[in-house]
């Protein structure tokens, strides 16, 4: 019986010994628990899509500057006599400017127009020269509206004797601008979140932003006027300046009974509406 021992025990630390060399050859790319396989599935489980909206807000402000545009125009029976004139009249029209605060500036030529003045009243006769007319206008901007309608009349009685155009603006439309874009994504939003429920989905975060370029400026929102009133200052009715803005949003949805999972994961959505998945870090492997 004794002699049996030795064997048992070689058996016995053969066995033994196997531990630790089956525990180092375990496979390392095993499952992962089932809570991380869980997390996993939920992670794609609902498909995400994509609702794309646009958004429009508005915003009025007051101006405070008037560009008009005024000028000269003479009559005479040469081209020489014709501009002089022309000069010596807009010259004292240009002073009028200066003395009212207007700055130079402010103030740019913008046309200058001689030409023949042709009589074509007898019929079947070729048309006569009678003389020459000569225009010249000048673009003006007024910073002081208030005060417009008494400069204008100041003008016309120096020489002024044509009055084209009168334009009402601001020199600073930001905090109008931004009121704008503000009511616009705001909008964007609403109409993203009234879409979203009548499609039976749920609205999620926001992928992108864009505002449209708008054209055209300001626009007045009631009509001007500039018309003589007797001995009375010109009557100047400013009204308001329009400012609109255009955007367009891009959320991200997915069906109102999927389960909770908080906001979509970061990643690109593809078209099938799936979030493209992060790709895992890589790791170096430890010495």
């Amino acid at each position: 019986m004794p002699r049996f021992r030795p064997l048992l025990a070689a058996t016995t630390l053969i066995v033994l010994g196997a531990g630790p060399l089956l525990a180092q050859t375990a496979p390392a790319d095993a499952p992962p628990p089932p809570a991380q396989m869980g997390h996993h599935m939920m992670k794609h489980a609902a498909p995400f899509a994509k609702l794309t909206v646009t958004g429009t807000g508005h915003a009025t402000i007051q101006p405070d500057m008037a560009t008009i545009t005024l000028g000269v125009s003479t009559r005479a029976a040469t081209a020489a006599e014709a501009m002089t004139q022309n000069a010596e009249q807009q010259a004292k029209v240009i002073e009028t400017l200066k003395a009212e605060g207007i700055e130079a500036r402010d103030i740019q030529t913008s046309g200058l127009n001689l030409s023949p003045v042709m009589d074509y009243s007898d019929q079947g006769q070729p048309p006569k020269l009678t003389g020459y007319g000569a225009q010249n206008s000048v673009t003006v901007r007024v910073r002081d509206i208030a005060g417009l309608g008494a400069v204008l009349d100041k003008l016309v009685a120096s020489g002024a004797n044509e009055i084209s155009g009168i334009a009402f603006s601001r020199e600073d439309m930001a905090e109008a601008e931004d009121q704008a874009r503000s009511e616009a994504v705001a909008e964007a939003r609403r109409r993203a979140e009234v879409m979203a429920e009548a499609a039976g989905m749920r609205l999620g975060r926001l992928i992108s932003l864009s505002e449209a370029p708008t054209g055209g400026g300001p626009r007045p929102m009631m009509a001007m006027r500039a018309q003589a009133a007797g001995s009375a200052d010109t009557p100047i009715e400013a009204g308001e300046l329009a400012v609109s803005a255009d955007v367009t949003a891009v959320f991200a949805m997915r069906p109102a009974d999927a389960p909770q999972g908080g906001e979509p994961p970061e990643g690109e959505i593809t078209p099938e509406g799936e979030i493209a998945p992060e790709e895992p870090p890589i790791e170096a492997p430890a010495n």
